[in-house]
């Protein structure tokens, strides 16, 4: 058991306490970070869990990336790919949804493309949600390299 963060070997209650946490192995260090960052900017639980999934499949997403309006949960500024993930999915209003379209919007008009993933999606299905993005990760990259 390595930190997905340093690779520093986990003690049984570093393991236990970010497994019970995030559901990911991290040192104490890493964990402490995350803590502070998830009560900061309210971060999602399975924002964690999708950014480090995004890590162990090669990618290099950043976490908590402020793209001049707003943080967004994960990002990937080469391919200008922002993604928020949604905790209401079920309780979403006329209100909300409209909120949500012009943000897409916004961000659209800024270059970037930006999804919303259900957490229930990350927490039932993390790897194939990993997957999905990684597809959407390709398929972004001959749009910008076009636009350079």
């Amino acid at each position: 058991m390595k930190c997905l963060e340093c690779e520093k070997e986990l003690s049984y209650m570093d393991h236990r306490s970010a497994i019970e946490a995030y559901d990911v192995e991290l040192c104490s260090k890493h964990k402490k970070r995350i803590d502070v960052l998830c009560r900061k900017r309210s971060m999602p639980i399975q924002a964690i869990q999708l950014y480090y999934g995004l890590k162990q499949a090669g990618a290099q997403p950043m976490m908590a990336w402020w793209d001049g309006e707003k943080f967004v949960d994960i990002a990937f500024s080469r391919v200008k790919l922002n993604i928020e993930i949604d905790t209401e999915y079920e309780m979403l209003s006329f209100e909300q949804a409209l909120n949500d379209l012009e943000k897409t919007m916004v961000s659209y008009k800024n270059g970037f493309t930006h999804i919303r993933i259900p957490d229930i999606l990350i927490a039932q299905h993390l790897q194939a949600t990993v997957k999905s993005v990684l597809h959407i990760i390709e398929s972004l990259k001959p749009a910008v390299k076009n636009k350079l």
